[in-house]
Protein backbone atom coordinates (compact mmCIF):
# COMPACT_ATOMS: atom_id res chain seq x y z
CA UNK A 1 0.00 0.00 0.00
CA UNK A 2 1.31 3.74 -1.02
CA UNK A 3 2.40 5.75 1.61
CA UNK A 4 0.12 8.74 2.47
CA UNK A 5 0.88 11.96 1.63
CA UNK A 6 0.10 14.55 4.27
CA UNK A 7 0.41 17.68 2.08
CA UNK A 8 -1.69 15.92 -0.58
CA UNK A 9 -4.45 15.45 1.89
CA UNK A 10 -4.20 18.84 3.42
CA UNK A 11 -4.56 20.62 -0.47
CA UNK A 12 -7.53 18.05 -0.71
CA UNK A 13 -9.24 19.04 1.83
CA UNK A 14 -8.79 22.74 1.26
CA UNK A 15 -10.43 21.80 -2.32
CA UNK A 16 -12.93 20.04 -0.71
CA UNK A 17 -14.21 23.23 1.11
CA UNK A 18 -14.06 25.68 -1.09
CA UNK A 19 -16.19 23.16 -3.66
CA UNK A 20 -18.64 21.75 -0.80
CA UNK A 21 -17.64 17.98 -1.87
CA UNK A 22 -18.35 16.93 1.66
CA UNK A 23 -18.12 12.94 0.26
CA UNK A 24 -14.55 13.91 -1.16
CA UNK A 25 -13.94 15.40 2.21
CA UNK A 26 -14.90 12.20 3.99
CA UNK A 27 -12.39 9.68 1.90
CA UNK A 28 -10.01 12.29 3.14
CA UNK A 29 -10.43 12.26 6.41
CA UNK A 30 -11.55 8.19 6.45
CA UNK A 31 -7.09 8.28 6.42
CA UNK A 32 -6.47 10.32 9.01
CA UNK A 33 -4.56 7.82 11.29
CA UNK A 34 -2.25 7.54 8.74
CA UNK A 35 -0.49 10.37 8.99
CA UNK A 36 1.40 12.23 11.58
CA UNK A 37 -0.16 14.31 14.52
CA UNK A 38 0.98 17.89 13.22
CA UNK A 39 -0.78 16.79 10.10
CA UNK A 40 -3.92 15.94 11.58
CA UNK A 41 -3.74 19.08 13.60
CA UNK A 42 -3.62 21.23 10.62
CA UNK A 43 -6.47 19.18 8.98
CA UNK A 44 -9.00 19.63 11.64
CA UNK A 45 -8.03 23.32 12.18
CA UNK A 46 -9.03 24.09 8.02
CA UNK A 47 -12.46 21.70 8.74
CA UNK A 48 -12.87 24.25 12.28
CA UNK A 49 -12.97 27.31 9.50
CA UNK A 50 -14.90 25.85 7.13
CA UNK A 51 -18.94 26.44 7.10
CA UNK A 52 -20.75 25.33 10.09
CA UNK A 53 -22.71 23.52 7.59
CA UNK A 54 -20.18 21.80 6.11
CA UNK A 55 -18.00 21.40 9.22
CA UNK A 56 -19.88 19.73 11.79
CA UNK A 57 -21.08 16.52 9.74
CA UNK A 58 -17.74 15.69 9.02
CA UNK A 59 -16.75 16.12 12.90
CA UNK A 60 -19.50 14.47 14.18
CA UNK A 61 -18.04 11.65 11.39
CA UNK A 62 -14.44 11.98 12.85
CA UNK A 63 -16.45 10.98 16.19
CA UNK A 64 -18.25 8.09 15.14
CA UNK A 65 -15.72 6.46 12.72
CA UNK A 66 -12.38 7.38 14.47
CA UNK A 67 -12.62 7.22 18.29
CA UNK A 68 -8.76 5.94 18.64
CA UNK A 69 -8.03 9.47 17.06
CA UNK A 70 -10.61 11.45 19.33
CA UNK A 71 -9.29 10.10 22.07
CA UNK A 72 -5.99 10.99 21.59
CA UNK A 73 -6.92 14.72 20.33
CA UNK A 74 -9.36 16.00 22.82
CA UNK A 75 -9.11 18.94 20.92
CA UNK A 76 -11.42 17.49 17.66
CA UNK A 77 -14.19 17.39 20.63
CA UNK A 78 -13.44 20.61 21.81
CA UNK A 79 -13.67 21.96 18.41
CA UNK A 80 -17.06 20.94 17.50
CA UNK A 81 -18.86 22.23 20.91
CA UNK A 82 -16.87 25.49 20.59
CA UNK A 83 -18.57 25.61 16.63
CA UNK A 84 -22.01 24.65 18.32
CA UNK A 85 -21.78 27.04 20.94
CA UNK A 86 -21.27 29.83 18.44
CA UNK A 87 -24.03 28.59 16.60
CA UNK A 88 -26.59 27.11 18.73
CA UNK A 89 -29.51 27.18 16.49
CA UNK A 90 -27.95 25.03 14.27
CA UNK A 91 -28.32 21.98 16.84
CA UNK A 92 -31.47 21.45 16.14
CA UNK A 93 -31.25 21.42 12.44
CA UNK A 94 -28.73 19.07 12.74
CA UNK A 95 -30.83 16.59 14.35
CA UNK A 96 -33.53 17.09 11.53
CA UNK A 97 -30.78 17.30 8.90
CA UNK A 98 -30.70 13.97 6.78
CA UNK A 99 -26.24 14.71 6.07
CA UNK A 100 -26.46 13.39 9.78
CA UNK A 101 -26.60 9.53 9.11
CA UNK A 102 -25.80 8.44 12.81
CA UNK A 103 -26.93 11.41 15.27
CA UNK A 104 -25.69 9.44 18.64
CA UNK A 105 -22.82 11.83 18.52
CA UNK A 106 -24.61 14.85 17.84
CA UNK A 107 -27.38 13.58 20.68
CA UNK A 108 -24.32 13.40 23.06
CA UNK A 109 -22.75 17.03 22.03
CA UNK A 110 -26.27 18.31 23.00
CA UNK A 111 -26.49 16.94 26.64
CA UNK A 112 -22.98 17.82 27.19
CA UNK A 113 -23.98 21.93 26.11
CA UNK A 114 -27.35 21.09 28.00
CA UNK A 115 -28.65 22.50 25.05
CA UNK A 116 -32.61 23.42 26.42
CA UNK A 117 -33.99 24.67 23.17
CA UNK A 118 -33.41 20.79 21.75
CA UNK A 119 -35.38 19.10 24.21
CA UNK A 120 -38.71 19.40 21.90
CA UNK A 121 -36.93 17.76 19.26
CA UNK A 122 -35.32 14.85 20.87
CA UNK A 123 -38.49 14.04 22.21
CA UNK A 124 -40.15 13.98 18.90
CA UNK A 125 -37.12 11.88 17.67
CA UNK A 126 -37.69 9.35 20.41
CA UNK A 127 -41.41 8.55 19.40
CA UNK A 128 -40.45 7.17 16.26
CA UNK A 129 -37.18 5.93 16.89
CA UNK A 130 -36.47 2.46 16.86
CA UNK A 131 -32.92 2.28 17.56
CA UNK A 132 -32.26 1.12 21.06
CA UNK A 133 -28.74 2.69 21.03
CA UNK A 134 -30.18 6.28 19.55
CA UNK A 135 -32.65 6.13 22.53
CA UNK A 136 -30.88 5.25 25.19
CA UNK A 137 -28.49 8.44 24.29
CA UNK A 138 -31.06 10.30 23.95
CA UNK A 139 -33.11 9.30 27.55
CA UNK A 140 -29.49 10.35 29.12
CA UNK A 141 -28.95 13.70 27.25
CA UNK A 142 -32.10 14.48 28.84
CA UNK A 143 -30.89 13.41 31.82
CA UNK A 144 -28.21 15.44 31.27
CA UNK A 145 -30.40 18.81 29.93
CA UNK A 146 -32.49 18.06 33.64
CA UNK A 147 -35.66 19.75 31.81
CA UNK A 148 -38.80 18.96 33.58
CA UNK A 149 -40.73 18.86 29.89
CA UNK A 150 -39.03 15.25 29.08
CA UNK A 151 -40.72 13.68 32.68
CA UNK A 152 -43.34 11.96 31.14
CA UNK A 153 -41.32 10.47 28.37
CA UNK A 154 -38.75 9.72 30.89
CA UNK A 155 -41.44 7.85 33.23
CA UNK A 156 -42.40 5.82 29.89
CA UNK A 157 -39.21 4.20 29.73
CA UNK A 158 -39.39 3.27 33.41
CA UNK A 159 -41.65 0.54 32.37
CA UNK A 160 -39.61 -0.76 29.35
CA UNK A 161 -39.24 -4.00 27.66
CA UNK A 162 -35.60 -3.23 27.80
CA UNK A 163 -33.66 -3.03 31.66
CA UNK A 164 -31.10 -0.60 30.31
CA UNK A 165 -33.96 1.30 29.18
CA UNK A 166 -35.69 1.47 32.54
CA UNK A 167 -31.84 2.12 34.16
CA UNK A 168 -30.93 4.94 31.92
CA UNK A 169 -34.30 6.39 32.68
CA UNK A 170 -34.22 5.71 36.67
CA UNK A 171 -30.62 7.44 36.27
CA UNK A 172 -32.07 10.53 34.26
CA UNK A 173 -35.20 11.40 36.39
CA UNK A 174 -32.28 11.18 39.42
CA UNK A 175 -30.81 14.26 37.62
CA UNK A 176 -34.12 16.16 36.71
CA UNK A 177 -34.62 16.07 40.31
CA UNK A 178 -37.86 17.90 40.47
CA UNK A 179 -40.88 16.93 43.02
CA UNK A 180 -42.84 15.12 40.07
CA UNK A 181 -39.89 13.40 39.21
CA UNK A 182 -39.46 11.81 42.29
CA UNK A 183 -42.72 10.89 42.47
CA UNK A 184 -42.51 8.84 39.47
CA UNK A 185 -39.67 6.91 40.84
CA UNK A 186 -41.15 6.31 44.17
CA UNK A 187 -44.05 4.86 42.32
CA UNK A 188 -41.80 2.82 40.19
CA UNK A 189 -40.81 0.71 43.37
CA UNK A 190 -41.64 -2.55 44.80
CA UNK A 191 -41.13 -4.78 41.60
CA UNK A 192 -37.49 -5.26 41.28
CA UNK A 193 -34.86 -4.67 44.27
CA UNK A 194 -32.14 -3.88 42.15
CA UNK A 195 -33.90 -1.30 40.43
CA UNK A 196 -35.29 -0.03 44.13
CA UNK A 197 -31.56 0.08 45.23
CA UNK A 198 -30.89 2.50 42.45
CA UNK A 199 -34.25 4.62 42.97
CA UNK A 200 -33.36 4.64 46.85
CA UNK A 201 -29.70 5.78 46.13
CA UNK A 202 -31.14 8.54 43.99
CA UNK A 203 -33.08 9.76 46.99
CA UNK A 204 -30.29 9.71 49.06
CA UNK A 205 -28.60 12.02 46.85
CA UNK A 206 -31.35 14.72 45.80
CA UNK A 207 -32.62 14.84 49.67
CA UNK A 208 -35.62 16.61 49.00
CA UNK A 209 -38.73 16.27 51.21
CA UNK A 210 -40.29 13.37 49.03
CA UNK A 211 -37.07 11.54 48.59
CA UNK A 212 -36.66 12.00 52.49
CA UNK A 213 -40.11 10.82 53.16
CA UNK A 214 -39.92 7.67 49.99
CA UNK A 215 -36.55 6.62 52.40
CA UNK A 216 -38.48 7.18 55.38
CA UNK A 217 -41.54 5.21 54.47
CA UNK A 218 -38.77 2.27 52.96
CA UNK A 219 -37.57 1.57 56.94
CA UNK A 220 -40.70 -0.35 57.20
CA UNK A 221 -40.54 -2.06 54.10
CA UNK A 222 -41.27 -5.55 53.85
CA UNK A 223 -37.82 -6.82 52.75
CA UNK A 224 -34.73 -6.64 55.25
CA UNK A 225 -32.40 -5.94 53.06
CA UNK A 226 -34.71 -2.65 51.55
CA UNK A 227 -35.12 -1.55 55.31
CA UNK A 228 -31.24 -1.77 56.05
CA UNK A 229 -30.31 0.40 52.99
CA UNK A 230 -32.60 3.11 53.80
CA UNK A 231 -31.74 2.98 57.44
CA UNK A 232 -28.33 3.37 56.61
CA UNK A 233 -28.71 6.00 54.08
CA UNK A 234 -30.51 8.48 56.14
CA UNK A 235 -27.83 7.55 58.50
CA UNK A 236 -25.93 9.31 56.13
CA UNK A 237 -28.10 11.92 55.69
CA UNK A 238 -27.73 12.83 59.06
CA UNK A 239 -29.55 15.67 61.15
CA UNK A 240 -31.55 16.79 57.79
CA UNK A 241 -33.54 13.36 57.95
CA UNK A 242 -34.18 14.00 61.83
CA UNK A 243 -37.69 15.89 61.35
CA UNK A 244 -39.00 13.15 59.06
CA UNK A 245 -37.71 10.71 61.35
CA UNK A 246 -39.10 12.08 64.36
CA UNK A 247 -42.68 12.26 63.07
CA UNK A 248 -42.65 8.29 62.84
CA UNK A 249 -42.94 8.37 66.90
CA UNK A 250 -46.45 9.34 66.56
CA UNK A 251 -47.29 5.88 65.12
CA UNK A 252 -48.63 2.55 66.61
CA UNK A 253 -46.50 0.27 64.16
CA UNK A 254 -43.85 -1.32 67.13
CA UNK A 255 -41.46 -2.46 64.09
CA UNK A 256 -41.53 0.81 62.29
CA UNK A 257 -40.88 2.60 65.78
CA UNK A 258 -37.76 0.40 66.55
CA UNK A 259 -36.45 1.59 62.58
CA UNK A 260 -37.13 5.03 63.67
CA UNK A 261 -35.03 4.79 66.83
CA UNK A 262 -32.41 3.10 65.78
CA UNK A 263 -31.77 5.74 63.09
CA UNK A 264 -32.28 8.63 65.46
CA UNK A 265 -29.70 6.94 67.99
CA UNK A 266 -26.95 6.07 64.61
CA UNK A 267 -27.42 10.19 63.81
CA UNK A 268 -26.94 11.66 67.10
CA UNK A 269 -29.04 14.59 66.64
CA UNK A 270 -29.62 16.09 70.42
CA UNK A 271 -33.70 17.40 68.51
CA UNK A 272 -34.54 13.66 69.28
CA UNK A 273 -33.93 13.45 72.66
CA UNK A 274 -37.70 15.26 73.68
CA UNK A 275 -40.06 13.51 71.29
CA UNK A 276 -38.14 9.97 72.35
CA UNK A 277 -38.48 10.72 76.00
CA UNK A 278 -42.10 11.44 75.20
CA UNK A 279 -42.30 7.78 73.77
CA UNK A 280 -40.88 6.55 76.87
CA UNK A 281 -43.49 8.71 79.08
CA UNK A 282 -46.49 7.03 77.35
CA UNK A 283 -45.37 3.64 78.08
CA UNK A 284 -45.13 2.03 74.93
CA UNK A 285 -46.72 -1.83 75.11
CA UNK A 286 -43.76 -3.40 73.19
CA UNK A 287 -40.33 -4.00 74.76
CA UNK A 288 -38.68 -3.67 71.93
CA UNK A 289 -39.90 -0.15 71.20
CA UNK A 290 -38.75 0.81 75.11
CA UNK A 291 -35.42 -1.13 74.68
CA UNK A 292 -34.80 1.11 71.23
CA UNK A 293 -35.87 3.90 73.02
CA UNK A 294 -33.06 3.70 75.37
CA UNK A 295 -30.53 2.31 72.93
CA UNK A 296 -30.94 5.60 70.99
CA UNK A 297 -30.90 7.84 74.26
CA UNK A 298 -27.41 6.23 75.21
CA UNK A 299 -26.45 7.35 71.87
CA UNK A 300 -27.99 10.98 72.40
CA UNK A 301 -26.92 13.83 74.31
CA UNK A 302 -28.80 14.30 77.35
CA UNK A 303 -28.24 17.92 78.67
CA UNK A 304 -31.80 17.80 80.87
CA UNK A 305 -34.08 15.66 82.70
CA UNK A 306 -31.61 12.41 82.48
CA UNK A 307 -33.10 11.44 85.51
CA UNK A 308 -36.09 10.00 84.18
CA UNK A 309 -33.36 7.07 82.48
CA UNK A 310 -33.63 5.71 86.31
CA UNK A 311 -37.39 4.53 85.29
CA UNK A 312 -35.88 2.04 83.13
CA UNK A 313 -33.84 0.36 85.45
CA UNK A 314 -37.74 -1.55 87.35
CA UNK A 315 -39.06 -2.14 83.72
CA UNK A 316 -40.09 -6.05 83.54
CA UNK A 317 -38.01 -6.77 80.40
CA UNK A 318 -34.00 -6.79 81.16
CA UNK A 319 -33.21 -5.66 78.13
CA UNK A 320 -35.02 -2.66 78.34
CA UNK A 321 -32.85 -2.36 82.15
CA UNK A 322 -30.41 -3.08 80.73
CA UNK A 323 -30.53 -0.17 77.60
CA UNK A 324 -31.88 2.63 80.64
CA UNK A 325 -28.51 1.67 82.49
CA UNK A 326 -26.05 2.18 79.44
CA UNK A 327 -27.99 5.54 79.03
CA UNK A 328 -27.81 6.46 82.30
CA UNK A 329 -23.82 5.35 82.11
CA UNK A 330 -23.64 7.95 79.10
CA UNK A 331 -25.19 10.86 81.02
CA UNK A 332 -24.34 9.96 84.47
CA UNK A 333 -24.09 12.21 87.12
CA UNK A 334 -24.67 12.72 90.93
CA UNK A 335 -28.47 13.18 90.41
CA UNK A 336 -28.28 9.67 88.81
CA UNK A 337 -26.44 7.61 91.30
CA UNK A 338 -28.35 9.15 94.44
CA UNK A 339 -31.76 7.92 92.25
CA UNK A 340 -29.88 4.16 92.03
CA UNK A 341 -28.67 3.98 95.85
CA UNK A 342 -32.44 4.30 96.19
CA UNK A 343 -33.85 1.93 94.45
CA UNK A 344 -31.17 -0.47 95.67
CA UNK A 345 -33.07 0.18 99.42
CA UNK A 346 -36.09 -0.69 98.05
CA UNK A 347 -38.01 -4.46 97.65
CA UNK A 348 -35.01 -7.47 97.84
CA UNK A 349 -36.06 -9.03 94.62
CA UNK A 350 -36.38 -5.47 92.44
CA UNK A 351 -32.97 -4.66 94.57
CA UNK A 352 -31.12 -8.02 93.49
CA UNK A 353 -32.53 -7.25 89.62
CA UNK A 354 -31.21 -3.48 89.13
CA UNK A 355 -27.46 -4.85 90.66
CA UNK A 356 -27.35 -7.88 88.17
CA UNK A 357 -28.38 -5.44 85.44
CA UNK A 358 -25.50 -3.09 86.60
CA UNK A 359 -23.46 -5.62 86.83
CA UNK A 360 -24.25 -7.64 83.39
CA UNK A 361 -24.69 -3.78 81.42
CA UNK A 362 -20.83 -2.86 82.08
CA UNK A 363 -21.13 0.47 82.88
CA UNK A 364 -18.35 1.73 84.39
CA UNK A 365 -19.72 5.37 86.00
CA UNK A 366 -22.52 3.47 87.80
CA UNK A 367 -20.46 1.30 89.14
CA UNK A 368 -17.94 3.10 90.00
CA UNK A 369 -20.18 5.60 91.47
CA UNK A 370 -21.73 2.40 93.64
CA UNK A 371 -18.44 0.80 94.38
CA UNK A 372 -18.29 2.67 98.23
CA UNK A 373 -21.76 1.67 98.67
CA UNK A 374 -22.06 -1.72 101.13
CA UNK A 375 -25.82 -2.21 99.87
CA UNK A 376 -24.32 -2.39 96.29
CA UNK A 377 -21.40 -3.78 96.68
CA UNK A 378 -23.27 -6.66 98.98
CA UNK A 379 -25.93 -7.16 96.19
CA UNK A 380 -23.33 -7.28 93.37
CA UNK A 381 -21.25 -9.88 94.72
CA UNK A 382 -24.34 -12.50 94.73
CA UNK A 383 -23.68 -12.56 90.74
CA UNK A 384 -19.93 -11.05 89.78
CA UNK A 385 -18.14 -14.23 90.78
CA UNK A 386 -20.31 -16.34 88.81
CA UNK A 387 -20.41 -14.18 85.63
CA UNK A 388 -18.65 -14.33 82.42
CA UNK A 389 -14.89 -13.86 82.88
CA UNK A 390 -14.27 -11.33 80.66
CA UNK A 391 -17.37 -9.24 82.72
CA UNK A 392 -15.13 -10.22 86.17
CA UNK A 393 -11.74 -9.42 84.55
CA UNK A 394 -12.97 -6.10 83.43
CA UNK A 395 -14.66 -4.66 86.99
CA UNK A 396 -11.50 -6.13 88.80
CA UNK A 397 -9.16 -4.30 86.77
CA UNK A 398 -11.49 -1.29 87.26
CA UNK A 399 -12.12 -1.25 90.15
CA UNK A 400 -8.01 -1.92 91.02
CA UNK A 401 -7.45 1.38 88.61
CA UNK A 402 -9.35 3.02 91.39
CA UNK A 403 -8.06 2.16 94.39
CA UNK A 404 -10.79 0.17 95.18
CA UNK A 405 -8.85 -3.52 95.91
CA UNK A 406 -11.06 -4.90 98.89
CA UNK A 407 -13.71 -5.23 96.80
CA UNK A 408 -11.66 -5.88 93.63
CA UNK A 409 -10.27 -8.77 95.25
CA UNK A 410 -13.83 -10.74 96.26
CA UNK A 411 -14.56 -10.78 92.51
CA UNK A 412 -12.23 -13.09 91.78
CA UNK A 413 -14.00 -16.29 90.28
CA UNK A 414 -12.76 -19.85 90.27
CA UNK A 415 -11.15 -20.47 86.83
CA UNK A 416 -13.70 -23.14 84.78
CA UNK A 417 -12.15 -26.44 84.14
CA UNK A 418 -15.44 -28.14 82.04
CA UNK A 419 -15.28 -26.78 78.28
CA UNK A 420 -18.64 -25.01 77.41
CA UNK A 421 -19.76 -25.78 73.88
CA UNK A 422 -19.48 -22.08 71.87
CA UNK A 423 -22.65 -20.45 70.74
CA UNK A 424 -21.96 -17.88 68.20
CA UNK A 425 -24.20 -14.83 68.76
CA UNK A 426 -24.43 -11.96 65.45
CA UNK A 427 -25.87 -8.91 66.26
CA UNK A 428 -25.07 -5.11 65.10
CA UNK A 429 -26.15 -3.63 68.07
CA UNK A 430 -23.46 -3.82 71.00
CA UNK A 431 -25.97 -3.64 73.77
CA UNK A 432 -27.69 -6.97 72.64
CA UNK A 433 -24.17 -8.04 72.70
CA UNK A 434 -23.43 -7.70 76.17
CA UNK A 435 -26.79 -9.47 76.58
CA UNK A 436 -25.77 -12.56 75.01
CA UNK A 437 -22.48 -12.83 77.09
CA UNK A 438 -23.98 -12.56 80.30
CA UNK A 439 -27.15 -14.75 78.87
CA UNK A 440 -25.51 -17.93 76.96
CA UNK A 441 -22.58 -17.81 79.76
CA UNK A 442 -25.27 -18.45 82.56
CA UNK A 443 -27.29 -20.89 80.31
CA UNK A 444 -23.65 -22.86 80.68
CA UNK A 445 -22.22 -21.92 77.15
CA UNK A 446 -18.86 -20.21 75.61
CA UNK A 447 -20.90 -16.82 73.89
CA UNK A 448 -18.36 -16.36 70.42
CA UNK A 449 -19.65 -12.13 69.29
CA UNK A 450 -19.61 -10.75 66.32
CA UNK A 451 -21.14 -7.50 65.77
CA UNK A 452 -20.09 -7.75 61.68
CA UNK A 453 -21.52 -10.57 60.00
CA UNK A 454 -18.72 -10.40 57.35
CA UNK A 455 -16.30 -11.29 60.86
CA UNK A 456 -18.63 -14.30 61.41
CA UNK A 457 -17.96 -15.63 58.46
CA UNK A 458 -14.68 -15.52 58.05
CA UNK A 459 -14.62 -17.27 61.68
CA UNK A 460 -16.97 -19.91 60.78
CA UNK A 461 -14.97 -20.75 57.73
CA UNK A 462 -12.64 -22.78 59.59
CA UNK A 463 -14.87 -23.36 63.20
CA UNK A 464 -17.95 -24.93 63.75
CA UNK A 465 -19.69 -23.85 66.85
CA UNK A 466 -22.71 -25.86 68.35
CA UNK A 467 -25.39 -23.20 67.00
CA UNK A 468 -25.75 -19.63 65.48
CA UNK A 469 -28.18 -17.36 66.54
CA UNK A 470 -28.33 -13.99 64.04
CA UNK A 471 -30.38 -10.75 64.30
CA UNK A 472 -32.56 -10.05 61.22
CA UNK A 473 -31.55 -6.51 60.28
CA UNK A 474 -28.19 -5.74 60.20
CA UNK A 475 -26.30 -3.54 57.52
CA UNK A 476 -24.07 -4.70 54.82
CA UNK A 477 -25.09 -8.45 55.34
CA UNK A 478 -28.89 -9.14 56.84
CA UNK A 479 -29.41 -11.87 58.93
CA UNK A 480 -30.83 -14.17 55.80
CA UNK A 481 -27.93 -13.45 53.86
CA UNK A 482 -25.65 -14.49 56.62
CA UNK A 483 -27.41 -17.82 56.81
CA UNK A 484 -27.37 -18.24 52.84
CA UNK A 485 -23.86 -17.72 53.00
CA UNK A 486 -23.16 -20.26 56.05
CA UNK A 487 -25.56 -22.41 54.34
CA UNK A 488 -23.21 -23.40 51.83
CA UNK A 489 -20.92 -24.58 54.60
CA UNK A 490 -22.75 -26.10 56.59
CA UNK A 491 -26.52 -28.01 56.91
CA UNK A 492 -29.24 -27.52 59.67
CA UNK A 493 -27.86 -30.75 61.55
CA UNK A 494 -23.95 -29.43 61.16
CA UNK A 495 -24.43 -26.08 62.55
CA UNK A 496 -28.40 -24.84 63.66
CA UNK A 497 -29.06 -21.59 63.31
CA UNK A 498 -32.01 -19.09 65.33
CA UNK A 499 -32.74 -15.81 63.63
CA UNK A 500 -33.47 -13.48 67.17
CA UNK A 501 -35.28 -10.48 65.99
CA UNK A 502 -37.77 -7.55 66.95
CA UNK A 503 -39.44 -8.52 63.30
CA UNK A 504 -42.58 -10.77 63.45
CA UNK A 505 -43.02 -10.13 59.11
CA UNK A 506 -44.64 -12.85 57.24
CA UNK A 507 -42.03 -11.90 54.50
CA UNK A 508 -38.93 -11.42 56.46
CA UNK A 509 -40.14 -15.53 58.05
CA UNK A 510 -40.38 -17.12 54.89
CA UNK A 511 -37.71 -15.31 53.79
CA UNK A 512 -35.78 -16.40 56.75
CA UNK A 513 -36.82 -20.56 56.69
CA UNK A 514 -35.87 -20.46 52.98
CA UNK A 515 -32.29 -19.45 53.58
CA UNK A 516 -32.09 -22.46 55.97
CA UNK A 517 -33.27 -21.05 59.16
CA UNK A 518 -34.21 -23.29 61.70
CA UNK A 519 -36.31 -21.10 64.22
CA UNK A 520 -36.96 -17.89 65.06
CA UNK A 521 -36.93 -15.87 68.48
CA UNK A 522 -38.76 -12.27 69.16
CA UNK A 523 -36.36 -9.78 71.42
CA UNK A 524 -36.97 -9.21 73.78
CA UNK A 525 -35.38 -12.79 75.10
CA UNK A 526 -34.37 -13.84 78.45
CA UNK A 527 -32.04 -16.64 79.83
CA UNK A 528 -35.56 -18.41 80.48
CA UNK A 529 -36.89 -18.36 76.53
CA UNK A 530 -33.24 -18.26 74.93
CA UNK A 531 -32.65 -20.97 76.81
CA UNK A 532 -35.74 -22.96 76.04
CA UNK A 533 -35.27 -21.70 72.23
CA UNK A 534 -31.72 -23.53 72.43
CA UNK A 535 -32.50 -26.69 74.01
CA UNK A 536 -35.87 -27.26 71.62
CA UNK A 537 -33.74 -26.50 68.10
CA UNK A 538 -30.69 -28.86 69.55
CA UNK A 539 -33.45 -31.59 70.38
CA UNK A 540 -34.88 -31.34 66.47
CA UNK A 541 -31.63 -31.52 64.70
CA UNK A 542 -30.85 -34.60 67.24
CA UNK A 543 -33.93 -36.77 65.73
Amino acid sequence: MAELNAQHMIEEIQDNIKTGDALKARLVLSHMGGVDQKSQNRLIYLLSRADVDFSVPLFLFILQEHPEIVEEMPIIRDTLLSILLAYPEKLVEFLDSPAIGDRTELIRVVGELKFESAVPKLLEIITTCDNEAEIHTIIETLGLIGDPESINTLTDYLYAANRELITAAVFSLGQVGTPTAMHRLAERMGTDNEIDYMILSIFAEVQDQISLEKLNDTIRSHYAHMRSFAKSELVKIGPKAVPVLIENLHRDDPDFLIHTLNVLGDIGDESAVVPIRKLLGNEPKSANVRFAAYEALALLPLKKGAYTLTAGLTDREDHVCVAAARAIDKNFSPILGAGIKNLLRGPENEARHIAKIIVNAQVDNIFLNLADDEVFEELALVYLPHTHKDIRDHYYQLLKEHGKNSFAQKITGEEEHTVRPKIVAVDDSRMILNIYKATLHELGYDPVLFEFPASALEWLATEKPLMLLTDLNMPAITGIQLTEKVRERYSSKLLPIIMVTTQNESKDNEAAHMAGVDAILHKPFNAVTLGEAIKKLLKKVAQ
